[in-house]
């Protein structure tokens, strides 16, 4: 198979079920990637869905601060 025609049967696999019903989208929370401005560590935040700037602590080195 090329890669049109997989391409094509995706799409086509996608829109049957899509009208089946079968698959249900749900928007969940995001998880977001920030660097602690203190030490500078990755911190992994859960954040609610529609929030942009959430508080949270480093925690490395336990600095409060607010993501971007």
């Amino acid at each position: 198979m090329s890669k049109q025609s997989m391409r094509e049967e995706a799409e086509r696999l996608i829109r049957e079920t899509m009208q089946k019903k079968v698959i249900v989208i749900k928007q969940g929370n995001t998880r977001i990637e920030a660097t602690c401005g203190k030490c500078g560590a990755p911190n992994r935040i859960q954040v609610e869905r529609g929030q942009v700037r959430v508080k949270f602590a480093c925690k490395e080195c336990g600095h409060k601060q607010e993501t971007l």
